[in-house]
């Protein structure tokens, strides 16, 4: 898919701030959409928006398909009569800085407890209607997800390894059983994602008015303890009882002397192939309806995935195994047209990995902290990009530009210096030029960056639990100061920003 020259911010909506622990899809995600557009950005980037679950990460979620309950703003139910304001009195004093996600999730659940008595007692009967289309048309994904989460919160919330056997391995007549006998349960999970998707398509459809589009994200790998899996099993390499045999990760690199061991479960792709690959394009069609654009996680897995045997404490004895390649991609772009696809190309990348992503004309990406770490020859460094490429300070996974520069060494800071010709003073806005300025298509950054923060507004630190995900933007860092630079450097850079008046000597 051919894309046009851009740039945008890197934010999950749950970093945007907000009065009830977390952000939302309410009041302060129109104000982003409007500050987006104002500074003359036209992309947004965000993470998956599915359920978390343990460690609360967007890459381990209850469902490929499913919405996050938790970005249901508040607000957006009152103004739709789905629920009283004394109902939603804010009985803990939440961090402005953080999620927590412990005190976060009993609250939010709580409110949408009442939302759902108030819509079965007082709810117009549009909305009524609407509801009952939500579900037929979403069936495919939602009984099996709605099932899954009213028999999780049966047994206490355990993964689903942990049920008796008979509803691990998915016995019919007791499933048939438990949905007679659990109709209401069943339904409010799916109450819950009638609201979310409400809220999500109107706020994506004003972003479009604002000419925003959306990138989002498929991470290559789903959670063991997901609806996916569960309803799945044939799909993944899993033994008799539902444990997974093999498992995921990456090997030892310069950064990990034991690798990565993710513990997903592995896709049986000889069994998705035989399908037409029938699972993969409901899960693009889903996300695709979404968002405007993917970022496809891991792109080098489908070419080829490090295979761990399940049970080893790292990831240092795997192997590679053939993934399912251009096959694959052939039968998307087969169902669905151009891939408006971004290729996550980091890692150990292969000839094999190149030709796929080219082939399909996918946009790699280069990432400007990993740029300083060796000589000229670094293919992160803008010099040698080309334009199908895009560019980014740093990602989610990343430290923050500040706090790359201040854990690296003197060597590296002054390759930095010197091909930046700048004093590193300002240094995550002397990236974010070098990027605007590049040739590569779209250039993106953290909103950490534009804010210069160091690495305790880090999002994430991969392969550790506890204290990930939390970051949330202050309520005053919209500010028309930083509105008036990021425009100007659109402008400068030809990526948007076609408001004159922003175009002063201001330093940029």
């Amino acid at each position: 898919m051919s894309f046009e020259r851009a740039s945008g911010v890197i934010l999950h909506p749950t970093s945007l701030p907000g009065p009830f622990g977390i952000g939302d899809m309410g009041p302060e995600a129109y104000r982003w959409v409007d500050f987006l557009s104002s500074s003359g950005c036209s992309l947004w980037q965000i993470l998956p928006l599915g359920p978390t679950g343990y460690g609360d990460s967007p890459y381990q979620c209850f469902s490929a398909f499913a919405g996050n309950p938790l970005l249901v703003s508040p607000e957006l139910l009152i103004a739709e009569s789905l629920l009283n304001p004394d109902e939603i009195k804010n009985e803990v004093d939440f961090p402005t800085d953080r999620v927590d996600f412990g005190s976060v999730i009993s609250y939010k659940f709580g409110i949408l407890d009442r939302s759902y008595r108030h819509f079965q007692e007082n709810c117009p009967s549009e909305i009524q209607a609407d509801f009952s289309r939500f579900k037929i048309e979403n069936s495919e994904w939602l009984d099996d997800y709605t099932l899954f989460m009213a028999i999780k919160d049966e047994f206490g919330g355990g993964s689903w390894i942990e049920w008796p056997a008979q509803f691990r391995r998915r016995d019919p007549a007791l499933l048939r059983k438990f949905r007679e006998n659990h109709k209401v349960a069943i339904d409010h999970h799916a109450y819950r994602q009638y609201l979310f998707f409400r809220q999500w398509l109107k706020l994506r459809d004003y972003a479009h008015n604002q000419d925003i589009k959306i990138i989002g994200d498929i991470p290559i790998f789903v959670a063991h303890d997901s609806a996916d899996v569960w309803s799945h099993p044939e799909l993944f390499f899993l033994d008799s009882d539902g444990n997974p045999t093999i498992v995921a990760g990456v090997p030892p690199d310069y950064f990990s002397p034991t690798g990565q061991l993710w513990g997903n479960p592995l896709y049986r792709w000889d069994i998705h192939a035989a399908d037409n690959y029938s699972w993969w394009l409901s899960r693009f069609k889903a996300v695709l309806s979404s968002v405007d654009i993917v970022r496809l996680d891991h792109f080098r897995g489908f070419a080829g995935y490090w295979e761990i045997p399940a049970g080893e404490k790292t990831a240092i004895n795997g192997r590679w195994v053939p993934g399912p390649g251009k096959h694959f991609l052939h039968k998307i772009k087969e169902a669905l047209g151009d891939l408006p696809i971004i290729a996550e190309d980091l890692g150990v990348i292969t000839k094999d990995v190149d030709d796929m992503r080219e082939t399909f004309g996918l946009p790699g990406m280069k990432i400007l902290v990993f740029a300083f770490d060796s000589d000229a020859s670094n293919t992160f460094l803008p010099h040698q990009f080309t334009r199908d490429c895009v560019v980014y300070t740093g990602t989610h996974d990343n430290d923050t530009v500040l706090g790359w520069y201040k854990r690296v060494g003197e060597s590296e800071r002054d390759f930095a210096r010197n091909y930046l010709a700048r004093e590193g003073q300002d240094i995550s806005w002397d990236l974010i030029r070098m990027g605007w300025a590049s040739v590569a298509v779209f250039a993106l950054a953290p909103m950490q960056d534009f804010l210069s923060l160091n690495n305790t507004a880090r999002m994430n630190y991969p392969s550790t639990l506890g204290g990930n995900w939390v970051w949330r933007m202050p309520s005053e860092a919209l500010s028309e100061p930083l509105r008036r630079r990021i425009s100007k450097m659109n402008t400068l850079y030809g990526r948007g920003g076609k408001k004159p008046r922003d175009y002063d000597s201001e330093g940029a």
